[in-house]
């Protein structure tokens, strides 16, 4: 034992006069700055993150190659030359070490040190992997100086979240939800917490013209504010979809979630798109996100004017089959034609291609609310939900599908999932309200309804339901105000006839009189809603007119009839009712469950 303080002071002098720390503390300082460049632009080539780790080792490889070549050669001024043995080296040929390569010794050796800390045990890391499962996604902020472009930078903003809503291991939260944080005076923490989420990426779009640039920055808010990770970007327009693969592809290493194999795939897959389809596509999705008549046919313009510019990109094709649809389900056209154009533009979604969510959740919902092809539809819905699972509305209709086949736990579950991705969105609180519904909890459907109605006063879907709700819970006087704004398109007279029925004849006489308003109408030639006539005679205790007009609805194809396998938990005398069991039979929707 007494002799190792000797041996180790000899090793160490041998190392000295080898040179193996010079060459060393050269190598690290070059393996580190090799290193922090990997890391810089990997993600920026799209090479995947096992990339960095690889090139680590090699780094770390190549540092004990580096020993061995400093410990066996020597850089002469005469080439390369074998190292001379101690015993075979005189006392003048002792090479002197200067101060300078003392320090840069010691340094390698603490840059050795950090960089397997950094790289090799997941000690002290901004975000360890499983850290961060949720993040948020600002509204844009446009720095443009263009205020004529915030709907176009609105829609980029959605086109990210649709992207990002890719990774299975990361809950996204929506577009709609995260545009009710725009300009709020709320720190980031607070919206954190309010959400419940473990990250935020702000995004500042500073031009949008040939070329997109915008800066980056995920912010996590707990225990404090700090950002995570910042970088700025610059492209083409063209290349939109591409830029947002790699930008899904780093927050996602960002972050430390791991992308499933058919993520990466699809994140791999390459696709530009012609610049004036993708400003046509941004304004035409601007429109249809609202409901009005005007709306819808400016986006099926726009979605028209991408299609001519960019006939190969399946996502104009999906929003013109959703316009279509919207304006047959609101009578704006008739049913058939709507039906017809939607099956055509459905079709060449699928063609351009087949592994697009927005594609499956498409054809899942012209399956349950269309053709009433169960089978299909959740077929459809499965798969749309595994290529975007935290598509909300895809998990929510998919909810709405599950209630209507009577299973309804697993409707409890898409629908909790899917309004915790979309907490501030009205529709889909009206949505979630519906399910609350048809499990018979009305108290609950009435507090998201009203949440969803404090939101957006002017949604006709959540108002139609919240009226419902309070009819369910015995308030009558708030169900007649609620209802009362949905008929906007009748005159001064008619509101004072039907306050003055309200008084005299409560609930009853007005579900009556509306009643006879519509069966007025459709002997005039107008059009109306024969599922929504007939749930009014369900209402009067008619179960022969109501049966009547549902059958009718049946003839038509009326999308909404397909919740006519829940009606009998509302008016339970449906039950034994041969007419409804015949409907229900020829629809091939589950029979009552006692």
């Amino acid at each position: 034992m007494s002799n190792n303080p000797d041996r180790l002071a000899h090793f160490w002098k041998e190392l000295r006069r080898r040179n193996v720390l010079r060459s060393l503390a050269i190598y690290a300082g070059t393996a580190f700055i090799i290193l922090e460049a990997c890391n810089m632009l990997f993600p920026r080539w799209g090479l995947p993150d096992w990339s960095i780790d690889l090139v680590f080792w090699l780094l770390v490889l190549g540092a004990v190659i580096n020993i061995f070549m400093a410990w066996v050669f020597d850089l002469t001024p005469e080439g390369v030359k074998k190292t001379k043995s101690a015993a075979d080296v005189q006392e003048s040929e002792s090479p002197s070490t200067s101060n300078s390569w003392k320090v840069a010794t010691y340094i390698s050796v603490v840059v050795i040190v950090a960089l397997i800390i950094m790289n090799v045990i997941p000690f002290n890391r901004e975000a360890r992997a499983g850290t961060i499962d949720s993040l948020l996604i600002l509204p844009f902020d446009n720095f443009t100086g263009d205020d004529q472009l915030d709907n176009m930078v609105a829609g980029m903003h959605s086109m990210l979240i649709g992207d990002m809503g890719r990774i299975d291991k990361l809950r996204v939260i929506s577009p709609t939800t995260s545009n009710v944080y725009k300009d709020a005076d709320m720190s980031i923490p607070e919206i954190a917490e309010e959400l419940e989420v473990g990250a935020i990426l702000d995004l500042d779009m500073m031009c949008m013209g040939d070329t997109i640039c915008f800066q980056a920055k995920i912010i996590t808010p707990f225990p404090e504010e700090k950002v995570l990770w910042i970088a700025d970007f610059r492209e083409e327009k063209g290349q939109i979809l591409n830029l947002y693969n790699r930008i899904t592809k780093q927050i996602a290493r960002e972050v430390k979630v791991e992308l499933s194999p058919q993520v990466i795939q699809r994140l791999a897959e390459s696709r530009t798109v012609d610049p004036e389809a993708l400003d046509a596509y941004l304004l035409a999705h601007f429109h249809r996100e609202r409901l009005g008549p005007d709306n819808q046919d400016s986006a099926l313009k726009y979605f028209q004017i991408a299609i001519e510019k960019d006939p190969e990109w399946a996502d104009p094709y999906v929003g013109l089959a959703r316009v279509w649809g919207v304006r047959s389900s609101f009578r704006y056209i008739s049913v058939e034609e709507g039906n017809r154009k939607r099956y055509e533009y459905q079709k060449k979604a699928l063609e351009l291609d087949p592994n697009s969510d927005k594609v499956h959740y498409l054809i899942a919902g012209t399956a349950t609310w269309t053709d009433w092809d169960w089978e299909l539809a959740d077929k459809e819905y499965a798969i749309a939900m595994k290529l975007n699972p935290n598509n909300a509305l895809s998990r929510m209709y998919y909810a709405h599908f599950l209630m209507i086949q009577h299973r309804t736990e697993e409707a409890l579950k898409q629908a909790k999932q899917a309004l915790e991705l979309d907490p501030m969105r009205p529709l889909s609180l009206g949505l979630y309200g519906v399910v609350m519904h048809y499990t018979g909890d009305y108290q609950a459907a009435l507090t998201h309804l009203e949440k969803g109605f404090s939101i957006d006063p002017e949604n006709g879907f959540v108002v139609g339901n919240l009226a419902v709700a309070y009819r369910c819970t015995g308030d009558t006087l708030h169900w007649f105000e609620t209802a009362k704004s949905r008929w906007g398109w009748l005159d001064d007279k008619y509101y004072t006839y039907i306050d003055t029925v309200f008084q005299e004849k409560g609930v009853q006489g007005v579900i009556r009189a509306r009643v006879k308003t519509y069966e007025e109408l459709y002997a005039q030639g107008g059009r109306i809603s024969f599922n929504g006539l007939g749930r009014q005679y369900l209402q009067l205790g008619n179960y022969d007119k109501g049966m009547d007009c549902f059958e009718k609805a049946y003839e038509e194809k009326h999308g909404l009839l397909a919740y006519i396998s829940l009606y009998y938990r509302d008016y339970p005398e449906l039950k034994d009712n041969p007419r409804y069991l015949t409907l229900l039979k020829k629809m091939k929707l589950p029979l009552p469950e006692e």
